[in-house]
């Protein structure tokens, strides 16, 4: 069963990038994260309430409430640093170096919780690196130090490391919690992080000129994650983290088909092949 909500959780991820990127056109990439969050909240708070879970909230230890907080702060930092990645970088460049966080992913999985490293793990790890290098043109590479429009890739990767922790936390945080209440938990870490950057950073004053057609996009954005947590960290309590983490990553042929579609981003033959490659890694591990 844990295959099959992975496998969703992929897809609702996939569409997640393509309705963020809509709706960060106009609008600052901090201030839609703060909103958005405020949706996958509402929506993680719906299904705790649903399954029933809010009254084993008392029971929870605080080793476990450390690694939910640590585990939130963490997605928001990888959140925050994605979409600003989204906004200023294309989509089927983007999102293969934030999937990369795999990679990582299995090392820390294999040095904290245990998980083991088989040589066909090893391989897949070598071919999603080598698909993700050549995802990334070298122009784009030589280009990050020189133009600011081309600091996406810093923050790509920032994304990728704060998600690894991410998927590391949560694991071992949800250990004993239900699901559904670790993730509204850790979503409610993230909406603080996030509207304290907003406030940090002077952007309040932004929120009001939203345009209707961006919130919109946002709100659909946060209602596409909510959708994809519930299933990936349902997932992730059922299954082995090292498993689970590879399959989620296969949203990358969803984004890229409708950022093909619908923002026209086509591929180099070399970014196919590196497509290609982290794909084929990506299904040796589960």
């Amino acid at each position: 069963m844990w295959i099959v909500l992975a496998f969703f959780s992929a897809f609702f991820a996939g569409i997640t990038a393509i309705l963020a990127k809509c709706g960060i056109k106009q609008t600052d990439s901090t201030v839609a994260t703060a909103i958005r969050t405020i949706v996958v909240l509402l929506f993680s708070c719906i299904m705790v309430l649903i399954v029933g879970s809010q009254d084993t909230i008392s029971s929870i230890s605080m080793k476990t409430w450390a690694f939910l907080v640590l585990s939130g702060c963490s997605t928001g930092a990888s959140w925050l640093c994605y979409f600003r990645a989204l906004q200023i970088g294309d989509i089927n460049k983007v999102v293969p170096i934030d999937k990369s966080s795999t990679t990582l992913t299995i090392l820390l999985a294999f040095m904290i919780l245990g998980e083991s490293i088989t040589w066909i793990k090893g391989l897949a790890v070598l071919l999603i690196t080598v698909g993700t290098y050549l995802m990334i043109q070298k122009k784009d590479m030589k280009k990050t130090g020189e133009s600011k429009r081309n600091s996406w890739l810093i923050y790509a990767i920032f994304s990728a490391v704060f998600a690894s922790l991410t998927a590391i936390l949560g694991k071992i945080g949800i250990e004993g919690v239900e699901s559904n209440l670790g993730t509204a938990i850790r979503t409610a870490v993230v909406l603080i992080m996030a509207w304290i950057v907003v406030f940090i950073t002077k952007k309040q004053d932004r929120i009001k000129k939203v345009p209707q057609k961006d919130l919109v996009y946002i709100c659909l954005s946060g209602l596409a994650t909510g959708a994809s947590w519930i299933c990936y960290y349902s997932a992730l309590q059922a299954g082995q983290a090292s498993a689970v983490v590879p399959i989620d990553k296969l949203s990358i042929l969803i984004t890229i088909a409708f950022s093909y579609f619908v923002f026209k981003e086509k591929l180099s033959a070399k970014a196919l092949i590196g497509l290609v490659l982290i794909v084929a890694g990506t299904l040796a591990m589960i």
